[in-house]
């Protein structure tokens, strides 16, 4: 048998069904990813580097730079152990479980919940501008949302797929309309100079500051390039599909927010821009689609942000279970979530329990606390991820890797520092937050101990009884 039939065997024995190709694995990572944040995160990052056009669009290309390096080296963990859970099982091998269950216990109970429940706020927040929304209709149409898709896709990874292909084709051609409209039609020349303007004497630790801090927000809106490999068992021939489908989502969606973001530039004056986002209207890209399109733009943008944000919750809600899943065949989480429904092979009470959390989350958090939350605990977890490249290497030497990260070590080590100084610069700027952030995950070690105590005592009790 050879070792993709080995890999394929290995994902039938879980009682995974392998459905996912190389496209679907893109409109995954893409449905994931192009979410809310290429709409209004441009503003936060004009905002971090003092509405300096040259320096955000830098900062939007770093930060794909920072993910597509990621992804290289997620791509070469998933190629050469396509499990369930992806992170946490990496973490798991490379550390010791502690360390994987408490990347899983932070996305069940904060990162993972919290994005969904962002996602799911995001959506109906969008639609203010067009309807009148009560702060509790948001919640209500959240809640709603949250439910109804967690129900669809208890019915199998091929009706979730389906879904998310869709609607990812779907998204994508009102903002290719919008970013070749802009660059087209637009009469704007775009000062992309690196120093802010009326900034005076700048120095150049200041600025390497605030494309730090820029970058952070931009990783917001590139957030959900590891969840792919949370389902890997669940891909056709893993070993060669998950690399190709991660490197070419990244990299298609770098070019993207880049090329998004410059249109921006390209239709609006600088003026504008700096007297809208200083008024709150932080949507950017509505008023570039409707100089472009006239009335028909705003409507154009909105169905975009509900199909953009509709498409990166559902992708959200059928990558994160596996996690939960990955850590109750530990052994060191509830047994229910272990198990798959014996009809649809799905992790059914993980995505229950994630509705409940990612619920409350709506019920007690705005939209700025969760993606402050969320974007802090990634980095944390994403720098001991690609760390776990280099412990595999040392750790398995003879482990089969069908793909290796592109430049190793020096690309790994570009990764590990960027991903550190982001981090460090997270919690200069947002202290609290990034307490938090922490603060879970050492919850999740307690967690761990407590069902630890209790694993040990089952067995315990179990050779009592055979002897």
């Amino acid at each position: 048998m050879n070792p993709k039939e080995n890999l394929e065997t290995a994902a039938k024995e879980t009682g995974f069904k392998s459905e996912i190709g190389v496209f679907d694995g893109v409109s995954i990572i893409g449905g994931i990813m192009i979410g809310s944040g290429i709409f209004y995160l441009g503003s936060y990052v004009l905002e971090r580097t003092q509405m300096s056009m040259g320096l955000s669009l830098l900062c939007w290309i770093i930060g794909g730079i920072v993910s597509l390096l990621g992804g290289l080296c997620f791509a070469e963990l998933g190629a050469s152990c396509p499990k369930s859970g992806g992170l946490v099982v990496y973490l798991d091998e490379a550390y010791h479980p502690i360390v994987g269950y408490m990347f899983g216990f932070t996305s069940w109970l904060l990162s993972g919940a919290g994005s969904i429940s962002a996602v799911a706020i995001a959506l109906p927040t969008a639609l203010r501008g067009y309807f009148s929304l009560s702060d509790f209709a948001i919640k209500v149409i959240a809640i709603a949302l949250i439910v109804g898709l967690t129900a669809y896709n208890s019915r199998g990874i091929k009706q979730g797929k389906i879904l998310q292909n869709i609607s990812m084709i779907a998204k994508l051609i009102p903002i290719f309309l919008i970013i070749f409209g802009a660059l087209l039609f637009g009469k704007e020349s775009p000062d992309l100079s690196l120093i802010p303007a009326g900034s005076g004497n700048i120095g150049f630790s200041e600025i390497i500051g605030m494309i730090a801090f820029a970058t952070v927000a931009t990783l917001w809106a590139y957030e959900g390039w590891t969840n792919l490999n949370s389902l890997a068992e669940e891909m056709k021939d893993p070993a060669k599909n998950l690399p190709k489908a991660l490197l070419i989502g990244i990299g298609s969606i770098t070019l993207i927010y880049t090329l998004f973001n410059f249109a921006i530039y390209k239709v609006i004056p600088h003026e504008q821009i700096v007297n809208m986002i200083e008024g709150g209207n932080l949507y950017l890209g509505t008023e570039v689609a409707k100089s472009i399109f006239g009335s028909i733009g705003g409507s154009l943008v909105l169905i975009t942000m509900i199909i953009a944000m509709f498409s990166s919750l559902n992708g959200m809600i059928i990558a994160f279970p596996r996690n939960y899943y990955a850590m109750a065949k530990e052994g060191h989480f509830f047994k229910s979530y272990g198990q798959l429904h014996p009809k649809y092979n799905v992790p059914t009470t993980s995505l229950i329990g994630q509705a409940v959390i990612a619920i409350v989350l709506v019920l007690l958090r705005n939209l700025d606390q969760l993606t402050s939350l969320v974007v802090f605990s990634g980095m944390l977890f994403n720098v001991l991820g690609v760390v776990a490249v280099i412990v595999y290497r040392k750790k398995f030497p003879n482990l089969e890797r069908p793909y290796k990260a592109w430049g190793y070590p020096v690309t790994v080590i570009i990764c590990i520092a960027l991903f550190t100084g982001l981090m460090i610069n997270s919690l200069m700027e947002d202290p609290i937050t990034a307490l938090v952030g922490l603060v879970v995950p050492a919850i999740g070690a307690v967690v761990y101990f407590i069902f630890d105590r209790k694993l040990k005592s089952e067995e315990k009790q179990i050779i009592n009884k055979e002897e």
